[in-house]
């Protein structure tokens, strides 16, 4: 009797362990999280593209209309079970550029900026809304010939 107890309580020390591992919190890392030490090494005005792709690593993207503004994006995420993950740290540097490729500016982005929220709101579309029995009975009556042609309900001979 002795090794079912301790059979039961292995297998409760190890339910326990499985219990607690689930709940610890899962982190991950997206994008480019420039340390402040490799911010450091550009120097504005006699730093170039070059020197910052050595430093930063490829831009995370540019700016849309300006090839000559660079953005590094990086977010520490933690996730917690089932939980929807949270934002822990995020990082945002911008990069800026004259024509000759030589650093003007570079600034981070303050983080604690304003969360747009997200609206789950559809976009009406056009047509007719045809209800679950309309769609069920709109095929009545509709089928296809032994001869492998379908009857047309326009009117038309086929």
């Amino acid at each position: 009797m002795a090794s079912m107890k301790n059979i039961s309580a292995l297998f409760t020390l190890i339910l326990a362990c499985g219990v607690l591992c689930a709940c610890t919190a899962t982190q991950t890392a997206r994008g480019n999280m420039v340390e402040d030490f490799r911010m450091a090494e550009i120097t504005p005005g006699v730093s170039t593209q070059s020197n910052v792709l050595k430093s930063l690593g490829s831009p995370t993207t540019k700016a849309p209309f300006d090839d000559n503004v660079w953005y590094y994006i990086g977010q520490k995420m933690e996730k917690k079970g089932i939980l929807d993950p949270k934002v822990v740290e995020e990082k945002i540097v911008v990069v800026a550029f004259d024509e000759q490729g030589i650093v003007q500016t570079m600034e981070e982005i303050d983080a604690d900026r304003m969360d747009i929220p997200k609206v789950r709101d559809k976009t009406k579309t056009g047509g007719n809304e045809i209800t679950f029995m309309e769609q069920l009975l709109g095929n009545v009556g509709r089928f296809n010939r032994p001869d492998g042609g379908a009857v047309s309900t326009a009117g038309g001979n086929n």
